[in-house]
């Protein structure tokens, strides 16, 4: 039985088959973009093991395809199988060896790279100082109260993906049960105009009343960003405590008070919390001389890190980024205001375990293609010599 799943798993027939299939799957993946965009194209066609597909409207979807995911996993144990088979370990194979080394790092890494590379962003004004970063595009519900701790908060947080179910959500840490009454993955919140908004208000806590809610299209494009919002209902002991309009950027914090403690509630970008502070200390932005052209922004930053007993300063600019505790600081985006004082300088945050994989292997790759054609060169020099 493992020998007949041996033989399967080292068959060229299966090398052959799972490169179709991956020719297919990068042109359906391309076309998908169009329609689907290129964030959830890439999700749903290359982050996962299985494409699935159902009816419009049905409650059921069936796997009809392979994902990125399987076909790279298949492949890699395919490629090792194949290798053990096959190939002999001797110093005239060394240069095979390296580059199918090579070649088996590189899939490795870019998979560590899907399932565990995280990027967001770090803006900053002048003077700012902040311990987080936040995600560009996922979105969080929090609940805050004041700690025992001077300064500081303590906070719940619901993930964004707790909320499309429209699920009742129970925390140890809350007096109150969360009910999702609406969740909009983009949506515009504006204030509420007598004369043009004639249906009743979204919520009737907090700002809500004074407020309108829009349901828009999810924005799949590059460039867009989606802006979630979410009608949530507050259950105490004693009953409904009414319902409250949450969004990002809009709505800020809003208070609930519940057996005499004052909660707050919110809905905000994810955040990732660091263990040091950043602050920024300047900003440089530069432009071709007669156009708007950036020909050069740079920020000056300041890390103060108290468990390595380290504070100071760095640039940050493009081409230039910053590598510090496992995480890659690039310099992103920043306004074109003339007043240094009001301009904000948007960082870059990239954590991956696994951003050093690409380099090694494919030197390993050109290692092992320079030691077997040099192999080859010194043997057929020799012979025309000894000829």
């Amino acid at each position: 039985m493992l020998t007949q799943i041996f033989k399967f798993f080292s068959s060229l027939r299966l090398t052959v088959v799972c490169l179709a299939f991956a020719v297919v799957l990068v042109f359906l993946g391309t076309l998908a973009q169009v329609n689907e965009g290129l964030y959830l194209a890439q999700a749903r066609w290359f982050k996962s093991f299985f494409i699935y597909w159902g009816p419009h409207g049905a409650g059921w979807v069936i796997p009809v395809f392979p994902g990125g995911y399987l076909l790279g996993t298949v492949l890699l144990v395919n490629l090792i199988a194949a290798h053990i088979k096959r190939f002999q370990f001797t110093w005239k194979k060394l240069g095979i060896h390296l580059a199918h080394g090579g070649i088996i790092l590189l899939l490795v890494g870019q998979l560590a790279t899907d399932m565990f590379a995280r990027e967001s962003d770090l803006s900053l004004m002048k003077g700012e100082t902040k311990r987080y970063t936040e995600s560009p595009r996922r979105a969080e519900l929090v609940f805050l109260t004041d700690s025992a701790f001077v300064g500081q908060d303590e906070v719940v947080a619901v993930p964004e993906s707790y909320l499309k179910n429209n699920r009742e959500i129970h925390q140890e840490q809350l007096p109150f049960a969360v009910r999702i009454k609406e969740y909009h993955v983009n949506a515009e919140v504006r204030q509420r105009a007598p004369m043009m908004d004639s249906g009743p208000p979204p919520a009737t806590q907090g700002v809500g009343p004074n407020a309108t809610m829009n349901p828009l299209p999810e924005d799949r494009g590059m460039k867009g960003r989606n802006v979630p919002a979410a009608v949530i209902e507050l259950a105490g002991p004693q009953g409904s405590l009414g319902t409250w309009l949450v969004a990002p950027d809009v709505m800020g914090e809003q208070p609930i008070m519940v057996g005499g403690k004052v909660w707050r509630v919110a809905m905000r970008w994810e955040r990732h919390y660091l263990p040091y502070s950043v602050q920024l200390v300047s900003t440089k932005f530069e432009v071709y001389p007669g156009t708007d052209t950036p020909k050069n922004y740079q920020s000056r930053v300041r890390i103060e890190n108290p468990s390595k007993a380290q504070n100071r300063e760095y640039d940050i600019y493009m081409n230039n980024p910053l590598r510090y505790e496992g995480l890659t600081f690039y310099q992103s985006g920043m306004d074109k205001t003339t007043d240094e004082a009001s301009r904000t300088s948007t960082l870059q945050v990239v954590k991956n375990p696994g951003w050093l994989t690409p380099y090694v292997g494919c030197l390993l790759v050109a290692a092992g293609m320079a030691y077997q054609f040099l192999s080859h060169l010194v043997g057929f020099v020799s012979k025309r010599r000894t000829a």
